[in-house]
């Protein structure tokens, strides 16, 4: 690492890298070992000290003798770039020449991009996908998410038994807030998509029943068919991309910013502190969406029937009324509450998954809408199967 015979030495800081002008009076900088994170704040100084000083128009840093080299090193590397460029006119690439680069430190800065932008970031590993360990990743994946929501829900059963066993541990602020942002502001949108339904439902019926003069069946159709089936799931789907992606998006903006951590910390159970509250609104709120679904849905088939059909405002009351028992309302009410659950479960599970900067907070309110919408689907299945055999 001496300076070679017959050129003066420069270094500002010979701890660190030694620096002389070559016979074509290009500055050279022979850095030390190691160039790493343990030396990278020093030599950006350093380096920086020499910049003010000497003001070079090319530098040539030579990295021979370096055996310990990371990213750090390569962001040092970049600074001194930039530093190079804002010194005077000219591209701060054509004016840094790296030599002596062993194949470790090739091999870190094929991992980088050194743009003109003045960033250093890390590029992607540009070799051929191999099928074998991207399923092995892909599986590994699976596990750990099965592993993850198996923990969360275990718990969410755990910090259920303490409120029951200890209703003060419950924050009812919380979830009297969550249950007029779930149930009370969504209400509007809900029932607008429930009139709606049951008015095209209604017109739709309304085409076929009119061939064979059993138009007054219109009002059991929607009724039977809003109240069992499409109240639950419609008013389910509404609150899945309304609520879930907020619970998610929420809980997922406090783990990314360490406030679930802080918690932590504080002695608080996230859990219990985040979760229970949002699952107990939900459950609590939804099915009460649902009803007020159903009766809108309805209102619209009444539309249709008093001023398509002309039938009585009292017949097709009577008629919905006639096919509709507490048991039916019970099942449509029943359904919501698992879709609450659901939905709940989604959301929070999603949030606390959450990993990374602010697109995983979009990540993770996307998936909660997309997990939560296949499940009640899926489950919606499972009971329209178990109420076949029921039947």
């Amino acid at each position: 690492m001496a300076v070679p015979e017959a050129h003066e030495e420069l270094s500002l800081d010979p701890d660190l890298y030694s620096a002389w002008k070559d016979d074509d009076g290009v500055l050279t900088l022979r850095v030390r070992d190691p160039m790493d994170v343990s030396t990278a704040s020093g030599l950006v100084a350093a380096f920086d000290t020499l910049l003010r000083k000497r003001k070079p128009d090319k530098i040539r840093l030579d990295l021979s003798g370096i055996d310990r080299f990371d990213d750090f090193g390569a962001l040092v590397i970049d600074h001194l770039r930039r530093s190079l460029e804002g010194n005077g006119a000219g591209d701060g690439d054509g004016r840094l020449d790296l030599t002596g680069a062993g194949d470790r430190i090739e091999r870190v800065l094929a991992g980088t991009d050194l743009s003109p932008e003045g960033t250093c970031q890390l590029t992607r590993d540009r070799r051929s996908a191999n099928l074998a360990a991207s399923i092995g990743g892909a599986t590994l994946d699976e596990i750990g998410n099965i592993r993850f929501m198996l923990l969360f829900l275990g718990g969410l059963s755990l910090s259920l038994l303490r409120v029951l066993r200890r209703p003060a541990l419950l924050r009812w602020d919380d979830v009297l807030s969550h249950m007029e942002k779930t149930g009370v502001a969504a209400l509007p949108v809900v029932a607008l998509i429930g009139f709606l339904m049951g008015l095209i439902i209604a017109f739709m019926s309304a085409v076929q029943f009119r061939q064979f003069g059993a138009e007054i069946y219109v009002a059991s159709l929607v009724a039977f068919g809003m109240v069992s089936e499409l109240g639950p799931i419609m008013t389910a789907i509404v609150v899945s991309g309304r609520s879930g992606s907020a619970f998610a998006a929420e809980i997922g903006t406090m783990k990314i910013n360490e406030e679930i951590d802080a918690l932590v910390t504080m002695g608080f159970d996230p859990t219990l502190f985040l979760a229970v509250p949002r699952l107990i609104a939900a459950v609590v709120v939804i099915p009460l969406l649902t009803i007020f679904s159903d009766l809108f849905a309805m209102t619209g088939g009444l539309v249709v029937g008093v001023f398509m059909l002309d039938l009585s405002v009292g017949s097709y009351v009577k008629q919905s009324l006639s096919v509709l028992t507490v048991a039916e309302v019970l099942w449509g009410t029943g359904k919501s509450g698992v879709f609450a659950v659901l939905i709940t479960l989604s959301g929070c599970l999603r949030g606390f998954q959450a990993r990374g900067g602010a697109s995983a907070v979009g990540t993770a309110a996307t998936s909660a809408v997309v997990t939560s919408i296949f499940l009640i689907i899926l489950f919606d299945s499972v009971f329209a199967v178990i109420r076949s055999y029921w039947s």
